[in-house]
């Protein structure tokens, strides 16, 4: 079967890429398919400083291009703004469904990553693109001079917090928690700046304007106190939810929808493995995920022998 492929990868962000690296090296016929461009999530973090290598840091869209590169360099296949709607498996091989086109692989590799999860409240779907926003490094230019709340005092809230932090009049962290769970370094550089303040242990249970964002209400948990924030805009880092709807009833997913794998990354179905953010795991890094990735090519290499050969 000289047009079947020897694994699919589904998903361009660094578990795709650092997969299709390995999997190209072995001289795996290799393609990516990527809904959007390459890169994912961590392709528009404004600055990453933990990946090793760039003691300097690097844009999240300059690392990831150099994770393209090398996968093309080694002869991976990219197709980009080809979103997976089914994967069918057959006998000998798999097919994957697409908008555009179907393929066929004798294996397949998940890595779609993950989405922004919204809060779900009054106003966030009203003001989308009028003042609220999931991406500081895409929109952060917008608000020049402007306040801004960011809702979620995690690790990417943190960094896209100190993205804007060069743009906006003033900078109010909203986070449900009692505590900020960045890393120590992010919450120090940023409580130096005179422009941020954190409001912890509260909620937000509104978004409110006209045209454009005005201000967001929010929830002491503690007291019940409500709170209103002016504010210009509203930058929402909740948590994510995994890009798995197309999967529901394939593989067996936990409870929040991530992809449960073994050790060696093998999903529930004979064939199929997953990594990076889109896996049931405690750590998202892109660290994790490239660790993860080498797991898979080399679990998806061995599984190729024994199929071919039997």
């Amino acid at each position: 079967m000289n047009n079947v492929y020897d694994v699919i990868i589904v998903g361009g962000g660094p578990s795709g890429l650092t997969c299709g690296i390995y999997t190209s090296r072995e001289n795996l016929k290799t393609l990516i398919v990527e809904k959007e461009v390459c890169g994912g999530l961590a392709g528009s973090t404004h600055l990453i400083e933990n990946y090793p290598g760039f003691p300097e840091g690097l844009s999240g869209e300059d690392l990831l291009a150099k994770f393209k590169t090398q996968a093309q360099k080694f002869g991976t296949e990219i197709r980009e703004f080809t979103e997976v709607e089914k994967i069918i498996p057959q006998q000998e091989v798999v097919e994957v469904k697409t908008g555009k086109e179907n393929f066929f692989s004798f294996s397949v590799v998940i890595a779609g990553g993950s989405q922004p999860k919204k809060l779900g409240v009054k106003g966030e779907e009203e003001f989308r693109g009028r003042g609220v926003s999931y991406c500081a490094t895409c929109d952060g230019p917008l608000f020049k001079d402007k306040d801004v709340v960011v809702v979620g005092c995690g690790n990417s809230g943190l960094q896209e917090g100190e993205a804007l932090l060069k743009y906006v009049n003033s900078l109010t962290f909203v986070e449900f928690l009692p505590f900020i769970t960045a890393q120590k370094i992010l919450q120090e550089r940023i409580k130096k700046d005179p422009k941020a303040k954190f409001l912890l242990n509260h909620k937000v249970i509104g978004i409110e304007g006209e045209d454009f964002v005005k201000k967001v209400i929010v929830e002491d948990r503690e007291t019940g106190k409500i709170k209103e924030i002016p504010a210009q805009g509203v930058f929402i880092y909740a948590g994510y939810l995994p890009n798995t709807g197309f999967l529901k009833g394939l593989l067996e997913l936990d409870e929040q929808g991530f992809i449960i794998t073994d050790e060696k990354m093998r999903a529930s179905l004979k064939g199929i493995f997953a990594c990076g953010d889109i896996r049931s795991k405690e750590v998202r890094q892109i660290t994790t995920a490239v660790g993860e990735a080498t797991i898979s090519a080399i679990s998806v290499r061995d599984y190729l022998r024994e199929v071919k050969n039997s």
